[in-house]
């Protein structure tokens, strides 16, 4: 067992843990369900308490004290409503794997300052005042508060000690570790996927590359009337610090608990910032949660962490575009040819037009439908569970797709930006602002209106 507050870094130590963390829950599930049998409903409800609790509990002590990719799947599954737990209880399950994203267990400030300093040199030949205590663990690394000499306070994001190791150690265990995460990702049984996901988990490490990407990313959404990215101090970030403006501001949490029409039109922000610029400059977040969405003190919705940040093909996009057109226009034959076409359907599998047609309706017909939609926790957990694991009998034939690997993170970002609207549960006519993407329409909405002015004149 490591000692508190380090990263297992060793391959079979790590897959020992995911082994008996996929078990418990396994042996947990089969009791709790033996012990309901012939139980009084309120004595049902507390044994399901309890086994929520105590799964979460589990979940939140071996994946966050895991850190790297694991902890990643326990950021992952603190947006939904994972069928893990019975259905009354999934809010408890929910805000306890939150821990993962909020409150992560830290490392201590001497072993984070031995990075820090191994890298910038001491402390006070960069910084003029540094916070020891952590704003935020996220999973490669924690975050801390800082002022250079100049004046400016900066977003010090630093990794744990050995996480490189920890997350190469993961990806050698990729194959035994979609098991634990399938309930997300079932097709991660594929090769080229878990290629995909390798590859792009273990860019997360590449905090030079990261703090290029931001830097190109703030100066697109500079003088932007609604949105602000943090620019990155390049000068300051190495291969394991990150160093960034600090924005000041209200968590996800926070802006969770304002009236309807400002989560509505952040709602629409979220949107614009990770759907739209997919279609609009070929490439998008791959990591949309909740931790990564602030409200600035200027009014302004902040985006942070460009560690899963990816360029598309446009020939890629397109493909995605074309599959959207289709299903809004029903035309399904032309939907199912470009999916056989692509190798996505095995044309003897039994699959049918219709079937394809339904299915991307029903995970990603909140585009599709011109109507106002709230997005609910349910709502959006539904559509992920069923673009990924499709059990329902009348898409029992999609559970043979074959999503192609340059589609995965894609997806993810589509299906994890609806999850985190569902947490915000966010009203809007989503068909509106798709139709700006997909037909290339002008915008309907005043936001929208607005920042086409901006962008008009920004050039």
């Amino acid at each position: 067992m490591a000692a508190a507050g380090r990263v297992p870094r060793g391959r079979l130590s790590r897959a020992s843990r995911l082994g008996r963390l996929a078990t418990g829950q396994a042996v947990r599930g089969v009791g709790t369900r033996l012990s309901m049998i012939g139980q009084p409903e309120q004595a049902r409800r507390i044994l399901a308490e309890k086994s929520a609790l105590q799964a979460a509990q589990q979940v939140v002590t071996v994946l966050g004290g895991m850190k790297g990719a694991a902890m990643k799947l326990g950021q992952m599954l603190s947006v939904l409503d994972v069928d893990l737990v019975p259905e009354s209880h999934r809010e408890l399950f929910r805000d306890k794997l939150a821990e993962l994203r909020d409150r992560a267990p830290q490392v201590s400030f001497a072993e984070m300052r031995a990075v820090l300093e191994g890298d910038l040199g001491p402390l006070a030949r960069v910084f003029a005042d540094f916070d020891e205590t952590p704003i935020a663990a996220a999973s490669i690394g924690q975050m801390y508060r800082a002022r250079l000499h100049d004046g400016r306070e900066v977003a010090v994001k630093v990794k744990y000690p050995g996480v490189d190791e920890a997350v190469h150690a993961d990806m050698r265990n990729l194959e035994f570790f979609s098991r634990l995460w399938r309930s997300v990702l079932p097709s991660a049984a594929d090769a080229a996927v878990l290629d995909e996901v390798a590859r792009n988990i273990g860019g997360e490490l590449d905090y030079v590359r990261e703090a290029h990407t931001q830097h190109r990313v703030a100066g697109r959404y500079r003088g932007h009337p609604f949105i602000t990215v943090p620019d990155s101090i390049e000068e300051y970030c190495t291969h394991h610090v990150l160093v960034t403006e600090f924005v000041a501001g209200q968590s996800f949490s926070q802006i969770r608990a304002l009236p309807d029409a400002d989560r509505d039109h952040i709602g629409e922000l979220i949107y614009r910032f990770y759907i739209s610029s997919l279609f609009a400059d070929h490439e998008f977040c791959g990591d949309p949660h909740p931790g990564n969405i602030l409200l600035a003190a200027d009014g302004r919705v902040a985006f942070v962490d460009f560690g899963l940040y990816h360029r598309m093909d446009p020939a890629h996009v397109e493909f995605e575009r074309y599959a959207m057109r289709a299903a809004a226009g029903h035309r399904a034959g032309d939907l199912y040819d470009q999916w056989v076409a692509r190798g996505i359907i095995d044309p003897d599998a039994g699959v049918t037009p219709e079937e394809c047609l339904n299915y991307v309706w029903a995970a990603a017909g909140w585009h599709l439908l011109d109507a106002e939609i709230t997005i609910t926790p349910e709502l959006a957990t539904g559509a992920v569970v069923l673009a990924v694991d499709p059990r329902a009998a009348e898409f029992r034939g999609m559970r043979h797709q074959l999503l192609p690997p340059e589609h995965v993170f894609s997806r993810r970002a589509d299906l994890f930006t609806y999850a985190a609207l569902g947490q915000l549960e966010a009203t809007g006519n989503w068909h509106l602002l798709a139709r700006e993407w997909l037909y290339d329409e002008p915008p309907r909405s005043d936001t929208g209106r607005t920042i086409a002015r901006w962008s008009a004149a920004a050039g």
